[in-house]
């Protein structure tokens, strides 16, 4: 618990987060493990875009998504995100469930029956794995449309591409005939070699609008969000984070990609509640057990 004295406003916190400074350390700890959501621009601009693919009209072809970019660039966080301001809920007469939009993961090779088989495991439906594809092709239309699924987001789409040409093109279809046949919108998080893939299928990649989720650059933005991220971590004293020493330090360590920089920081943070610092300056992000991407590249090779 942080002893409340007047030199110490807590204005570097945002209002609810300072409440958790009364919190005991590790409770403090598990707050920086959880989630946290910061609506940046371009987030918040394939929100919107996905807001518009959740209202289209039903018709055969229907528009779909591609938010494209590197690994740990924040394409989950915005997807995971978008479910949670559309949450699954009762049906007002009680018969069933509304899914408006459902998450799963693309299998890891270009499988029609795995892809089934994720979207019946979410939906908590009884199949056995065995089943023929047909079966279960049969099962997901009927549940799908059952629960009202209005759009289909498919994760780490790129893994199409762990495949032979001929199932990647199969693997292709199926999502095409699934969009057909419901009538909804797909949409495809992966990395450039996602849009790639698609770019093999011409009536896939006519409906499919790529989004770019581009690397931050070391800029006023990238500096901006580095103020945020420091709002939402209950530690006593500022950080100063958007200081152009922190942010170089913290952008050359991320190589600006959005997922690095927030496993940074919640590691940075716990240090500091740990060494009874209470904030993060640059030696302590020298003390930290970190690898860069680039650095984890070269030790996995």
């Amino acid at each position: 618990m942080i002893e409340h004295t007047s030199n110490n406003s807590f204005d570097h916190l945002n209002e609810d987060v300072r409440s958790l400074l009364d919190k005991s350390n590790e409770e403090r700890i598990e707050y920086i493990l959880s989630s946290r959501w910061i609506g940046y621009s371009k987030a918040i601009d394939i929100l919107g875009k996905l807001e518009d693919l959740l209202v289209y009209p039903k018709k055969h072809r229907m528009p779909c998504m591609l938010i494209v970019g590197d690994s740990n660039s924040g394409k989950t966080m915005i997807a995971e995100r978008f479910i949670d301001l559309h949450p699954a809920y009762e049906r007002e007469d009680n018969e069933g469930i509304v899914i408006p939009a459902l998450f799963i993961q693309s299998p890891p090779t270009p499988s029609e029956s795995r892809l089934y088989s994720n979207i019946l495991s979410k939906l908590f439906a009884p199949f056995r794995p065995s089943d023929s594809a047909e079966k279960k092709h049969h099962q997901v239309k009927t549940i799908m449309a059952a629960c009202n699924v209005k759009m289909l987001v498919i994760d780490e789409i790129h893994s199409l591409l762990a495949g032979p040409l001929d199932k990647q093109r199969v693997f292709l279809s199926v999502i095409r005939n699934l969009s057909n046949e419901l009538k909804i919108p797909i949409v495809g998080l992966g990395t450039k070699d996602a849009l790639r893939a698609i770019k093999t299928d011409p009536q896939l990649d006519n409906r499919f609008k790529p989004s770019l989720l581009p690397r931050w650059e070391m800029d006023t933005d990238f500096r901006r969000l580095l103020a945020s991220f420091e709002r939402m971590l209950p530690l006593a004293n500022s950080s100063n984070l958007k200081s152009k020493a922190i942010a170089q330090k913290v952008y050359f360590m991320s190589e600006g990609l959005l997922g690095e920089v927030s496993d940074i920081l919640t590691q940075a943070a716990i240090f500091a509640i740990r060494s009874g610092l209470e904030s993060i300056t640059l030696e302590l992000l020298e003390k930290i057990d970190y690898e860069s991407p680039k650095e984890r590249k070269k030790s996995n090779r």
